[in-house]
């Protein structure tokens, strides 16, 4: 019940949003009483706080997989970059949830989150420091501006990616790594542009 409860809910938060959308709501849709809510969280916010917390601390137990592959600085790159896309096509409502309802949070939940969130970001500015220090990426590159950047692209993918169009999350994940890569000018910087 909880599972049903908190897919249920993250349906109706992407829908309506949290502030309108009413532990009544929650349970009318379900059939079943407030006690039921109230018996798995103590408020919509515990909710909302699960709904995080579950999504990020998967996220942040994946890039450690990828991490602990021991494959290349681009190819580890490629594949976090790959799993952020591919979540919007297999978890696209909590995506949505997750991104758009954390200012809902407490100070306190919110920071929790937001630590969390950081150390999925220091991450990929790690692997970026040490693709440089390898010299698979460009030794002028600015780590943690680089990083803003790649979450930045991936992150905002959610609100307007459709991956049942015509490209596939695999694709878009491909073209950003491309673009993250190597840019879009032939020759790299041009005196025109700097």
């Amino acid at each position: 019940m909880k599972e049903e409860l908190t897919r249920q809910s993250i349906q109706l938060f992407e829908r309506k949003g949290f502030n309108s959308t009413s532990v009544q709501d929650i349970v009318d849709s379900l059939g079943v009483t407030k006690g039921t809510f109230y018996y798995y969280f103590t408020s919509k916010e515990t909710l909302l706080m699960d709904i995080h917390l579950s999504y990020i601390d998967d996220l942040l137990s994946r890039q450690q997989k990828v991490l602990n592959s021991n494959a290349s600085c681009g190819k580890q790159l490629a594949e976090i970059v790959e799993m952020l896309i591919n979540d919007i096509q297999t978890q696209g409502s909590n995506v949505r949830v997750y991104f758009r309802e954390m200012r809902h949070l407490s100070e306190e939940n919110s920071r929790v989150i937001k630590d969390k969130r950081r150390l999925f970001h220091l991450t990929i500015e790690q692997i970026i420091k040490e693709g440089i220090e390898k010299k698979e990426f460009r030794e002028n590159l600015k780590p943690k501006m680089t990083t803003f950047a790649i979450l930045g692209v991936t992150n905002w993918s959610y609100e307007w990616f459709d991956p049942s169009g015509n490209i596939s999350p695999k694709e878009l994940a491909t073209m950003y790594m491309d673009f993250i890569l190597h840019g879009i000018d032939i020759g790299g910087m041009n005196d025109e542009c700097e």
